[in-house]
């Protein structure tokens, strides 16, 4: 008996050991570096090592936002912070017990469990020391070590591979049905107790994420050598803020860049050949289905003309000590949950419902494929990796190289739904969807996605059928569709899931046109160049629309004191949104009101000249008229805030910290700033940024390795006690770069303090 349990002793270590004896000897080290701004370097020599080494260096400038983090997609926050308050899900602010609800419900952590067995060795290893590498972080802190806004808090706790798993899951689903979270948690059949859901379906550009990417090859540069430059826009608060960090890991993979919180790696960045960044695709990684109900049962829905029922999932959410647990019955369909949007018509009713079926639902290949990003070793070799995993969960990906080509892939893991199939499946709803959603006929199970051969996953798009480019002139994107990447450019039609053809620009889009081709015919591009790009800060509304409204001023009869004030003020702005700029802040609040009207141009839309259509300003008769009340109704907006007419823009959008104000420039992309900063009434008064310009990196290539320049607007770390709380925002706002450190020379130089080697 005894030598039997020696032997099933033997053969379960042997089981949970690790893939090599590499791993064995260390699976858990890792050196970490912190060079100038906090940025930290680590080294290890297992991929578990790296996971290990990064989380606690996540944790040592983020600790009490990543508990929090672990705490929402465990679906703990109604226990530990009320049902009432609020979470920043994503990039909306949802109640926590909505939040919880959604994340108890959509989460399903057997099948993750079960995909991690099928992952490689190295997700495994990183996901398993990230684990590990966190816990060693709390376990040294100690409660005295615990930053201050988080210590003592029941929700600072250990955590397990259920947590990163739960917190992967998050980050796919950030772009697509996370923005249904409250509607898929506030789903109930009619009949029963329903719950109160205050939502609408997100209109294109209302998620508050973007960017935008440029890569340039070596036709376009002043060395003949790829250059890249990534402007994502990204939250200013949260868990979805960027984070700088160097890894040096197994196998040759030396990748420097940023992550989000719970990234094991870097996830856009550079290593010494290639040079990446991505941006929120037009593409859509969800489809909704129009469900016919049964007359007997509101939970059972026709498909081909048969009754089937639905799946209730019964959802228990703890409560603070002392209050009841609430439970909660969803249902799904095989297109899988039903949710309601009440506030754009989407409802639960006796004969109706709606599903939606989102495409990176159980994504675990995304961590494969920027492992394989950072190996790459050419551009084509990042387009093969995200073509064959399909798992880019819902962003683009530019890149160039050292040897002058440059690639815009929109390639992600999208619903294989083509042109013809969203004809034949349409429903006499679907047109009134369109601009939000696609929707099919969920009565026909022919109306499903298709499956083709060789896809990752059965009923994705297969990458064939989406675009991927390489030129070594330049391509760049700014979140408009695939069409345009290069104006001289255009791509062929493809599904209408991957974003509109032949369809008006964004401001911003047509900003970026602009100026890069302004760019490129005073010269080659080189690091100073992109650099002033970069931050030039320019307004193409501004240029479009303020010469002839001050034109209308000047014909204007009526008399009205703000109309002359506003008048006035712009007619004194740079129309830039520098930190020296005065009126950049009435422009804004205009623009806000008058820059979605439909009759506004005189010049419509031609997709022979997409980069200089619609335009002129529309200036005559009655649309002038409103066009100047609009401006004086503007200026009293800005009274009633207190913000002065002609006040710099530093003074008007500024970070708090402690008792610092740091201004900070950049402008509205809805009115063609590149520089993107989407800026919020403060408390304080005036605006401050709650998502836009976030890690900006301009990457070229010497003979030997990637020369970087970069800067991080809102600092490394969300502790107001750190020295890099605010460091590289002071940084940003005076519009100064970091050279960054990548070989050892360049770490050594700007070291600061000892490297830390951590092991267990």
């Amino acid at each position: 008996m005894k030598r039997m349990t020696l032997v099933a002793g033997c053969l379960a270590a042997i089981a949970l050991a690790p893939a090599n004896e590499a791993e064995a000897r260390s699976r858990f080290e890792a050196t970490i570096t912190r060079t100038t701004y906090g940025i930290p370097h680590i080294e290890a020599d297992t991929w578990a090592g790296v996971g290990y080494g990064v989380a606690y260096a996540y944790a040592e400038d983020n600790l009490c936002m990543l508990a929090e983090e672990f705490a929402t997609v465990a679906g703990e926050r109604s226990r530990h912070f009320g049902p009432g308050a609020k979470a920043v899900l994503g990039f909306q602010e949802v109640d926590n017990l909505a939040s919880d609800v959604f994340f108890r419900a959509a989460i399903d952590l057997p099948a993750l469990r079960e995909g991690l067995k099928t992952q490689s060795r190295e997700a495994r290893g990183l996901a398993e020391g990230y684990v590990a590498g966190y816990n060693r972080f709390l376990k040294e802190a100690g409660t005295k070590g615990i930053p201050a806004k988080c210590r003592g808090k029941s929700w600072v706790r250990p955590i397990t591979l259920d947590d990163v798993l739960r917190l992967t899951e998050k980050q796919m689903l950030l772009a697509s049905s996370l923005a249904l979270a409250p509607g898929i948690a506030g789903a109930t059949p009619p009949g029963t107790k329903q719950a109160k859901v205050a939502m609408a379906l997100p209109r294109p550009g209302e998620l508050g994420i973007g960017s935008n990417g440029w890569a340039f090859g070596g036709d376009t540069t002043a060395d003949g050598r790829g250059l890249l430059i990534g402007n994502p826009h990204f939250p200013w608060n949260g868990p979805s803020r960027f984070w700088q960090l160097h890894v040096t890991g197994p196998e040759g993979y030396d990748v420097m860049g940023v992550g989000i919180a719970g990234t094991p790696i870097p996830t856009l960045g550079f290593n010494k050949d290639v040079a990446w960044t991505h941006t929120v695709t037009a593409a859509r990684h969800f489809t909704l289905h129009a469900l016919a109900l049964d007359p007997n049962d509101p939970t059972r829905y026709m498909l081909d003309g048969k009754s089937v029922a639905m799946e209730p999932r019964t959802i228990t959410v703890p409560m603070p000590e002392g209050t009841p647990e609430v439970t909660r019955t969803l249902y799904t369909t095989r297109f899988g949950p039903v949710f309601v949007a009440p506030d754009s018509g989407v409802i639960w009713s006796a004969t109706s419902a709606y599903a939606v079926k989102d495409a990176n639902r159980g994504n675990q290949r995304a961590i494969e494929t920027w492992l394989r990003i950072g190996k790459a070793g050419n551009v084509t070799e990042v387009k093969a990796a995200v073509s064959e995993t399909l798992g880019i969960p819902w962003v683009n990906t530019i890149a160039s190289d050292r040897f002058g080509d440059a690639l815009h892939a929109d390639v992600t893991a999208v619903p294989n739904v083509s042109a013809t199939k969203i004809a034949a499946c349409s429903t006499p709803l679907s047109p009134l969807f369109a601009s939000l959603a696609t929707l099919l006929d969920g009565t026909r199970s022919d109306c499903d996605w298709e499956i083709a051969e060789g896809t990752s996953v059965p009923g994705l798009m297969p990458a064939t059928e989406q675009a991927a480019t390489i030129v070594r002139s330049y391509l760049t994107n700014s979140n408009d569709s695939y069409w345009l990447s290069n104006p001289r450019l255009p791509h062929p039609a493809l599904s209408p899931v991957l974003g509109k053809h032949a369809s008006a620009l964004t401001l911003r889009s047509r900003s970026n046109f602009t100026e890069t081709e302004a760019l490129l015919a005073a010269g080659k591009i080189d690091h100073a160049r992109a650099k002033a790009m970069a931050f030039a800060n320019k307004s193409l509304a501004a240029d479009m629309v303020v010469t002839p409204l001050l034109a209308l001023c000047e014909s204007a009869t009526d008399e009205e004191a703000n109309l002359a004030r506003g008048c006035a003020a712009l007619a004194g702005w740079d129309r830039r949104y520098e930190l020296s700029s005065r009126g950049a802040a009435l422009f804004r609040a205009f623009w806000a009101k008058a820059g979605s009207r439909n009759d506004l141009w005189a010049v419509q839309f031609d997709p022979a000249d997409p980069v200089n259509t619609p335009r002129d300003l529309a200036t005559a008769g009655a649309k002038g008229e409103r066009l100047l009340a609009t401006l004086a109704e503007t200026v009293a907006d800005l009274d009633k805030a207190g913000i002065a007419l002609d006040a710099p823009w530093g003074h008007v959008q500024r970070w708090t910290a402690s008792s610092e104000a740091i201004p900070i420039h950049g402008g509205p992309g809805t009115a063609g700033v590149l520089n993107y900063q989407d800026a919020r009434p403060s408390p304080a008064g005036g605006l401050v940024p709650v998502h836009g310009t976030s890690y900006i990196q301009i990457v070229g290539f010497d003979q030997t390795g990637p020369v970087a320049d970069a800067i991080l607007s809102y600092s490394q770390s969300t502790d107001p006690a750190s020295p890099h709380f605010v460091d590289q925002t002071r940084l940003y706002s005076r519009k100064e770069w970091h050279r960054l450190p990548f070989s050892r020379e360049e770490i050594a130089a700007q070291r600061i303090g000892k490297p830390k080697r951590i092991a267990q």
